[in-house]
């Protein structure tokens, strides 16, 4: 079996020992003598797969004390609505930096659950670089300051983390969350999509403070309420099992690999070998300002976009896929979140030198 280098931007690929373990027990768990999928998500099987994985990513994450690690459904589109429907109440506003496509879809999501401030926005740069703070107009009583940490398809990230004083600072970081340490208590609620680098689509990871809880709109679905959820360990509905089971599998390979430092330096390091071949290209381009390109999702263009599907048929003739642009933007999109090993960076990178000597 050959596996291809899948530079899918989500669902992504995943560490192939993870897959393997998932294979070797997907029709007995640990001598149960059933799959996890066919569990009681309140059978103690599960309850301790439940119990393990949030551990993991407590520890990975350096979670303080007085915050709740919840496992929602809904994605991060689904937080979209979750998330003003939990906080919005507190002052009925919100503030928004609008950094690319994502966060410009949080921001039209959450007025319909209250008034919505685009504190800052890149759009009038399209989106290629990320709005200096001291340009960003906050309002004091906004509930909370919205940013997404990554921006997928413009490829531009924080690599810094927002001084939003007494107002609670929520992240979208489904991109690039476990990618690189963070400090959990600059934030006021985290929230991401598991299919970039925690597991499979349908899982949800939400890391709240505690006291934002228990503040949700009437109009909020039980479901959907964190404190609900929280009081119910995350179990006042079936949730996502299999999917978490995946995510505790990868949260295990994570911390044998050295935790959050082993995995920036990993992301680094790829980042690097592309970003050095894009800037001493004539041939291709990244038009995002260096201090603000992505660790996890690096687009490029062709300086002759004719040359585009003949660019990527190559690639995947050479076993590397899903390397076409979001359809919004065009070009080409590589993105290397944690499970992409260094060899298929190198091979792309391989790939583009020899591309460009023949058609440049």
């Amino acid at each position: 079996m050959t596996r291809v280098f899948n530079f899918s931007p989500g669902p992504a690929t995943l560490p192939e020992p993870v897959l393997r373990q998932a294979a070797d027990e997907m029709l007995d768990w640990r001598g149960s003598g059933m799959s996890v999928m066919e569990m009681s998500h309140r059978g103690k099987e599960f309850m301790s797969i439940h119990a393990e994985t949030e551990d993991l990513l407590k520890e990975l994450m350096g979670v303080p004390s007085g915050y709740q690690v919840l496992f929602m459904q809904g994605g991060a589109i689904g937080e979209n609505a979750i998330v003003p429907m939990n906080l919005m109440g507190a002052t009925g506003r919100a503030d928004y930096v609008i950094t690319g496509d994502w966060s410009k879809k949080s921001a039209k999501e959450a007025k319909t659950y209250g008034t919505v401030n685009f504190a800052a926005s890149a759009e009038a740069s399209k989106f290629s670089a990320i709005p200096k703070q001291a340009e960003w107009k906050l309002d004091p009583g906004a509930s909370y300051v919205h940013i997404c940490s990554n921006e997928t398809i413009g490829g531009v990230q924080f690599h810094w983390t927002p001084d939003t004083g007494k107002v609670p600072l929520v992240a979208d970081m489904s991109s690039d969350i476990l990618s690189r340490p963070i400090d959990v208590a600059k934030y006021g609620l985290i929230y991401a999509g598991a299919q970039k680098n925690i597991g499979p689509s349908g899982l949800t990871i939400v890391v709240v403070r505690k006291d934002l809880m228990g503040h949700a709109l009437p109009i909020t679905p039980s479901a959907f309420n964190y404190k609900t959820q929280a009081d119910a360990d995350s179990m006042y509905n079936t949730p996502p099992t299999y999917a978490i089971y995946i995510a505790g599998l990868v949260l295990k390979h994570v911390k044998a690999l050295g935790g959050m430092e082993a995995m920036a330096r990993h992301n680094a390091a790829k980042a690097k070998l592309l970003y050095d071949f894009l800037d001493g290209s004539s041939f291709f381009r990244n038009p995002i300002a260096r201090e603000d390109r992505s660790l996890m999702n690096v687009p490029f263009w062709l300086k002759d976009e004719a040359l585009d599907a003949e660019f990527l048929k190559g690639a995947q003739a050479r076993g590397m896929v899903q390397l076409k642009g979001h359809r919004s933007v065009g070009g080409m999109r590589a993105s290397i979140y944690n499970a992409m090993p260094v060899e298929g960076v190198q091979a792309l990178v391989q790939y583009m030198k020899e591309f460009e000597r023949s058609h440049g």
